[in-house]
């Protein structure tokens, strides 16, 4: 028993030292002490209001911004044209929209941000879809909008999309969000960009940009970049968390929506 003894307890103290210094050779992942669901609480999503989004890869959303991005690159030629040689452009909306671009380029951070969303939203007229095009959820292309000088939210939220994208902000910390006005009852898109690690909205409701944390009374229903189009997923709070104390200023409790209403101006 004394020989048998030692061994075992030799053997329970080797084993805990590899699983200190060994653990990750040997498998001993944090999956073996934390399960796969605890970890996705844990972890935090990188998209707007910190919540994880699965990709979509049908709908009606999809290919509507399908739709938008061929005539994304299309104006993205046009304006290269222009931007190359602006006494010979003939678009008055090009033009419009390279001065944007233009002043948000000789700015930094938040500034640039901050013209890019004020500029816009003075540059365009709220109208609704039907009032412009007698149909509703129109989503229309930069050049398009500053054409007509009128759109509603998600037009708004396309040119400010590609107008910080000309301005050299990052692909990566670009995004167009879907939202649920829960007042309104009704849908709201906003461009949103990431500016150190914070996600600040650009909504042309407003001129001040309010950081994600800070949104009230709205619900994110999907979120589109360069990769396509994804829908927010309903994540719960860890047992020990009360619904009230982990939930976001905005609603995030929601279920996954059929369909989209009509975004409001």
């Amino acid at each position: 028993m004394g020989i048998f003894g030692h061994s075992q307890t030799w053997r329970v103290i080797v084993l805990a030292w590899g699983m200190v210094w060994f653990g990750p050779a040997a498998q001993l992942t944090a999956g073996t002490l934390i399960s796969p669901g605890a970890l996705d609480l844990i972890r935090k999503s990188a998209e707007p209001f910190g919540l994880f989004a699965s990709k979509l890869s049908g709908g009606a959303l999809r290919e509507k911004w399908l739709g938008v991005e061929r005539k994304l690159d299309d104006e993205r030629v046009q304006l290269a044209l222009c931007d190359g040689d602006r006494a010979r452009c003939v678009s008055p909306a090009a033009l419009q929209f390279l001065a944007i671009v233009d002043n948000a380029r000789t700015r930094e951070g938040r500034a640039r941000l901050g013209e890019i969303n004020r500029a816009i939203n003075l540059a365009i007229r709220p109208m609704s879809d039907m009032a412009q095009y007698g149909q509703s959820d129109v989503w229309s292309s930069p050049l398009v909008t500053f054409a007509t000088g009128a759109g509603d939210c998600e037009d708004y939220a396309i040119a400010k999309f590609a107008a910080l994208r000309m301005a050299g902000v990052s692909a990566d910390d670009l995004r167009i969000v879907v939202l649920r006005d829960t007042i309104r009852g009704e849908d709201h898109a906003v461009a949103m960009a990431r500016l150190d690690d914070r996600w600040l909205t650009l909504d042309n409701r407003r001129m001040a940009m309010v950081e994600d944390a800070d949104v009230r009374n709205y619900r994110p229903l999907f979120v589109i970049d360069d990769r396509g189009v994804m829908r927010y997923e309903d994540m719960p709070p860890p047992a020990s968390v009360s619904r009230q104390e982990s939930a976001p200023a905005m609603a995030v409790n929601f279920a996954a929506p059929t369909g989209l209403t009509p975004p409001s101006n």
